[in-house]
Parts: structure tokens; C-alpha cells; sequence
């Protein structure tokens, strides 16, 4: 690589942390910049086409979206973390987009204040894991015994799913054994673990705490 990468993000996302975990795990040398996207600086506005993080610079150019980004950094770190069948490869990549409905609707639980809403979403949440469960492969990992760029992209939910379950009680994962497993598999790793700041919990606590809604009265 000619230019040392940068990601910019802030330290609650979940998306960035995909990208992270995939450098962490091909131990690529980079940069990662926070900042708080309520009071964005200047240069970012300048940089990000939508406002939104992550946002990864390569030397003068900037990429955004993090599946985009996830691919372009395994692509320039061979051998891939992409499975080898075109078919498979397609599948996850569908999996992985479906992935982002789930972390999207996870947000929506711990902050609305409305009953209903609250009732709506976590089934929304169980239906979609269970879907995911029925795809899983039930080995180590979500295709086999294998590491992919899929077990990389699902580890940020599997870990904002076990902070809840830690902090509120709601084990959103209680009727899918599969999913707990890889869940138990992947935030063992050292790729993941050292893909967030020290204390996340802690700070998404502060958050749900912050957000007020009705997850926020269970929280230990």
C-alpha cells in the first residue's frame, strides 16, 4: 500500500467497526480518527459525502460506506476473507446487507419510549435472527470452519446484542443456540476485541441511559 489508511468514525459505530476488524485480523498498520458526529468538524463535512462515518482516506481519496470499505481494504490485503465460490460469495454479501436492517432496528428498540414500538421491533429483531439462524452453518464460524468477511461484518450487532442482554436482561438471542455460539466464537477473538475503545459498554449504557427510552428503566 503506498498511503497508510484512515478511518474516521466515532466510537459507538458499528459499521466502522467492521472495516476495523478486518485490518485487526490481516494486521494491516492504520490510522482511526473519532470524532462526534452531533458537532462534526469542518474537515469532515468537507470530506464526507453524507455526512456519515465511516469514512475511510486513502491518501487524497475517500471511500464511504462500510461494506464498501470492508472490500476494498480485503482486496488490498490478499488472500481474501471472501469465500472462493462466486455463488457463496454473493450469498453473504446478501446476508451481510441484511445484517444492517438488524443493527438499524436494534437502535430503534433501546430508544423508543412507545410500548408498542418496543414489542414491534424485538419481534422484528427475533424473526430476522431467526431467519439468520436457519442460514447458519452451525460450525465455528457462519459458512464452516472458516473465518470470512461475513463473521466480520456480524460481529459488531453479535456484540451490541450481548451488551443488552448484559445490561437490560433481553436476550434477544435465546431461541437461536447457532447464532450463540458464533456470537461466543467471534467476541473471543483478538481481531474483535481489539476493534473498539475500552469501556464501549460502559458508553452504550451511557447511551441507552441518555436516549431515555423504556429499555433504559432495566438497566443494571
Amino acid at each position: 500500500m503506498s498511503h497508510k489508511l484512515e478511518l474516521i468514525s466515532f466510537k459507538l459505530c458499528p459499521f466502522v467497526q467492521r472495516a476495523v476488524i478486518v485490518l485487526k485480523q490481516k494486521q494491516v498498520d492504520f490510522d482511526i480518527t473519532y470524532i462526534d458526529l452531533n458537532n462534526p468538524p469542518e474537515w469532515f463535512k468537507e470530506i464526507s459525502p453524507l455526512g456519515q462515518v465511516p469514512v475511510l482516506k486513502v491518501g487524497d481519496d475517500v471511500l464511504f460506506e462500510s461494506s464498501v470499505i470492508q472490500e476494498y481494504v480485503d482486496e488490498i490485503t490478499p488472500p481474501s476473507l471472501q469465500p472462493s465460490d462466486p455463488l457463496l460469495k454473493a450469498k453473504n454479501r446478501a446476508w451481510i446487507s441484511f445484517g444492517s436492517d438488524i443493527l438499524f432496528a436494534m437502535h430503534a428498540l433501546i430508544t423508543t419510549k412507545d410500548e408498542a414500538v418496543l414489542e414491534e421491533k424485538q419481534a422484528l429483531i427475533q424473526q430476522k435472527l431467526g431467519q439468520l439462524e436457519a442460514q447458519h452453518s452451525g460450525g465455528s464460524y457462519f459458512n464452516g470452519e472458516e473465518f470470512n468477511m461475513i463473521d466480520a461484518a456480524y460481529a459488531p450487532m453479535l456484540m451490541r446484542l450481548c451488551f443488552v442482554k448484559n445490561l437490560t436482561g433481553l436476550d434477544l438471542l435465546e431461541n437461536c443456540p447457532k447464532l450463540s455460539r458464533w456470537s461466543e466464537v467471534l467476541l473471543a477473538m483478538p481481531c474483535v476485541q481489539q476493534s473498539v475503545v475500552e469501556d464501549l459498554m460502559l458508553m452504550y449504557k451511557g447511551m441507552i441511559k441518555k436516549m431515555d427510552g423504556l429499555l433504559a428503566a432495566s438497566l443494571g
